[in-house]
Protein backbone atom coordinates (compact mmCIF):
# COMPACT_ATOMS: atom_id res chain seq x y z
CA UNK A 1 0.00 0.00 0.00
CA UNK A 2 1.41 3.34 -0.98
CA UNK A 3 2.28 5.89 1.98
CA UNK A 4 -0.43 8.29 2.54
CA UNK A 5 0.88 12.09 3.21
CA UNK A 6 -1.00 15.03 4.98
CA UNK A 7 -1.52 16.96 1.91
CA UNK A 8 -3.12 14.54 -0.45
CA UNK A 9 -5.26 13.22 2.40
CA UNK A 10 -5.88 16.85 2.76
CA UNK A 11 -6.30 17.67 -1.02
CA UNK A 12 -8.92 14.50 -0.65
CA UNK A 13 -10.64 15.67 1.78
CA UNK A 14 -11.49 18.68 0.36
CA UNK A 15 -12.06 16.95 -2.94
CA UNK A 16 -14.84 14.79 -1.26
CA UNK A 17 -16.49 18.34 0.16
CA UNK A 18 -16.64 20.10 -3.18
CA UNK A 19 -17.37 17.32 -5.37
CA UNK A 20 -20.65 16.28 -2.92
CA UNK A 21 -21.54 20.27 -3.42
CA UNK A 22 -21.47 20.31 -7.12
CA UNK A 23 -23.13 17.15 -7.22
CA UNK A 24 -25.46 18.81 -4.86
CA UNK A 25 -26.21 22.29 -7.03
CA UNK A 26 -24.74 20.98 -10.35
CA UNK A 27 -26.06 18.21 -11.53
CA UNK A 28 -29.26 17.86 -14.12
CA UNK A 29 -29.68 14.12 -13.69
CA UNK A 30 -32.17 13.38 -11.26
CA UNK A 31 -30.52 10.28 -10.35
CA UNK A 32 -27.14 11.92 -9.42
CA UNK A 33 -29.23 13.38 -6.51
CA UNK A 34 -28.89 10.21 -4.69
CA UNK A 35 -25.46 9.74 -5.09
CA UNK A 36 -22.94 9.79 -1.50
CA UNK A 37 -19.37 10.14 -2.16
CA UNK A 38 -17.42 7.41 0.46
CA UNK A 39 -13.87 8.34 -0.10
CA UNK A 40 -11.73 10.09 -2.09
CA UNK A 41 -8.17 8.55 -3.35
CA UNK A 42 -5.71 11.09 -4.56
CA UNK A 43 -2.34 10.34 -6.04
CA UNK A 44 1.20 11.68 -4.70
CA UNK A 45 1.58 14.14 -7.58
CA UNK A 46 -2.05 14.78 -7.72
CA UNK A 47 -2.86 14.53 -11.03
CA UNK A 48 -5.58 11.56 -10.33
CA UNK A 49 -7.86 11.02 -7.97
CA UNK A 50 -10.59 7.80 -7.42
CA UNK A 51 -13.92 9.20 -6.65
CA UNK A 52 -15.70 5.91 -4.65
CA UNK A 53 -19.36 6.55 -4.29
CA UNK A 54 -22.47 4.96 -3.24
CA UNK A 55 -26.39 4.91 -4.32
CA UNK A 56 -29.32 5.21 -2.34
CA UNK A 57 -31.89 3.34 -4.41
CA UNK A 58 -31.28 2.90 -8.34
CA UNK A 59 -29.13 -0.15 -7.52
CA UNK A 60 -30.01 -1.76 -11.23
CA UNK A 61 -28.72 1.20 -13.01
CA UNK A 62 -25.80 1.08 -11.16
CA UNK A 63 -23.00 1.10 -13.73
CA UNK A 64 -25.15 3.79 -15.57
CA UNK A 65 -24.59 6.22 -12.85
CA UNK A 66 -20.91 5.78 -12.47
CA UNK A 67 -20.70 6.29 -15.96
CA UNK A 68 -22.61 9.69 -16.14
CA UNK A 69 -20.73 10.69 -13.59
CA UNK A 70 -17.21 9.88 -15.11
CA UNK A 71 -19.19 11.98 -18.46
CA UNK A 72 -19.39 14.38 -16.40
CA UNK A 73 -16.10 14.39 -14.78
CA UNK A 74 -14.32 17.10 -16.69
CA UNK A 75 -17.25 19.19 -16.28
CA UNK A 76 -16.56 18.34 -12.52
CA UNK A 77 -12.77 19.30 -12.83
CA UNK A 78 -13.51 22.30 -14.15
CA UNK A 79 -15.75 24.04 -11.89
CA UNK A 80 -13.03 22.63 -9.33
CA UNK A 81 -10.78 24.59 -10.58
CA UNK A 82 -12.48 27.49 -10.06
CA UNK A 83 -13.39 26.38 -6.27
CA UNK A 84 -9.72 25.29 -5.24
CA UNK A 85 -6.34 27.30 -5.34
CA UNK A 86 -4.54 24.24 -6.57
CA UNK A 87 -1.91 24.14 -8.99
CA UNK A 88 -3.06 21.14 -10.91
CA UNK A 89 -6.45 19.54 -10.11
CA UNK A 90 -6.84 16.17 -10.56
CA UNK A 91 -8.53 13.94 -13.21
CA UNK A 92 -11.54 12.46 -11.39
CA UNK A 93 -12.11 8.28 -11.95
CA UNK A 94 -15.62 7.28 -10.19
CA UNK A 95 -16.20 4.22 -9.11
CA UNK A 96 -19.00 2.18 -7.34
CA UNK A 97 -17.97 1.63 -3.94
CA UNK A 98 -19.23 -1.73 -2.35
CA UNK A 99 -18.47 -1.23 1.00
CA UNK A 100 -22.21 -0.67 2.25
CA UNK A 101 -23.32 -3.77 0.64
CA UNK A 102 -20.59 -5.69 1.90
CA UNK A 103 -21.03 -4.56 5.33
CA UNK A 104 -24.53 -5.36 5.55
CA UNK A 105 -24.31 -8.80 4.18
CA UNK A 106 -21.18 -9.47 6.57
CA UNK A 107 -23.59 -8.20 9.79
CA UNK A 108 -26.68 -10.44 8.02
CA UNK A 109 -23.97 -13.20 8.31
CA UNK A 110 -23.42 -12.20 12.01
CA UNK A 111 -27.07 -11.94 12.74
CA UNK A 112 -27.80 -15.51 11.13
CA UNK A 113 -24.65 -17.14 13.04
CA UNK A 114 -25.66 -15.73 16.54
CA UNK A 115 -29.76 -16.87 16.10
CA UNK A 116 -28.47 -20.21 14.96
CA UNK A 117 -26.02 -20.47 18.05
CA UNK A 118 -29.06 -19.42 20.19
CA UNK A 119 -31.22 -22.54 18.78
CA UNK A 120 -28.30 -24.82 19.95
CA UNK A 121 -27.61 -23.27 23.22
CA UNK A 122 -29.62 -25.49 25.36
CA UNK A 123 -31.94 -23.17 27.82
CA UNK A 124 -31.59 -22.56 31.40
CA UNK A 125 -34.81 -23.97 32.01
CA UNK A 126 -34.28 -27.45 30.29
CA UNK A 127 -31.26 -27.81 32.14
CA UNK A 128 -33.95 -29.54 35.07
CA UNK A 129 -32.51 -27.35 37.94
CA UNK A 130 -35.56 -25.83 39.90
Amino acid sequence: MAKEYPRTRRIAEQLKRELAELLRSEADDPRLALVSITNVVVSRDLAHAKVYVTLLGYEDQRSEVVEALNCLAPELRRLLGRILRLRVIPRLVFYYDEVIERGAALSALIDRAVAADRQREPSDNDSGAV
